[in-house]
């Protein structure tokens, strides 16, 4: 089984290519540069996309636009292909690379997406409910690391790979494959187009 895995939700985009669990390749980009680093990665391996089986997406929370295009990109790729398509919450997979951590991605506007109690949400920095030596990782958590370290946190140093959403995690956390236009996006909140919009 041949999986193409990819996540934009964060500035530092993530594709990568699984065969039966085996990683053939992960390369790092823009979120709009990841269509080319994922055809990088099957002619590094001697693939082309119909050779692909399945495709997983991140489908959040983090940057609105990064997030709209992983997702134009994922269902593309799967009706043009006839491929079935997961979706992964990019929170979840930032926790899968640092098992124990608290996941912490920059949402903007002085707040943080994390998980409370296994679920997705967003909020300020300071409301964060951290254990003493708790591992924080993500943008978010190197964006208000003060915060977070007098608060009793711990987070790995700016240039750790722990602060990436890696997505090879993704393919072991996907579920659910079926139709492209089953993966919704998970925002939060509204985005500031349609907040504009609205007042």
């Amino acid at each position: 089984m041949l999986t193409l895995a990819l996540d934009t939700a964060t500035p530092r985009a993530s594709c990568a290519l699984v065969r039966d669990g085996e990683l053939l390749g992960e390369r790092e980009s823009r979120a709009v540069a990841v269509l080319v680093a994922a055809e990088e990665l099957l002619a590094e391996n001697g693939l082309v996309p119909g050779d692909l089986d399945r495709i997983v997406c991140g489908t959040g929370p983090g940057s609105f636009t990064g997030i709209r295009i992983g997702l134009a990109t994922a269902r593309t790729l799967a009706l043009a292909l006839d491929l079935s398509l997961a979706g992964v919450s990019t929170l979840a997979a930032l926790a899968a690379g640092a098992p124990g951590a608290l996941p912490v991605i920059d949402g903007s506007r002085k707040e943080v997406f994390t998980l409370a109690e296994g679920d997705p949400v967003v909020m300020r920095p300071e409301e964060l409910v951290l254990e003493p030596g708790m591992l924080c990782v993500g943008d978010g958590a190197v964006r208000y690391r003060a915060l977070l370290e007098r608060a009793g946190a711990e987070v790995p140093s700016d240039a750790s790979e722990l602060h990436v959403v890696r997505a090879r995690f993704h393919v072991a956390l996907a579920a659910g494959f079926g139709p492209a236009e089953r993966v919704e996006p998970l925002y939060l909140r509204v985005p500031d187009a349609e907040k504009a919009l609205g007042s």
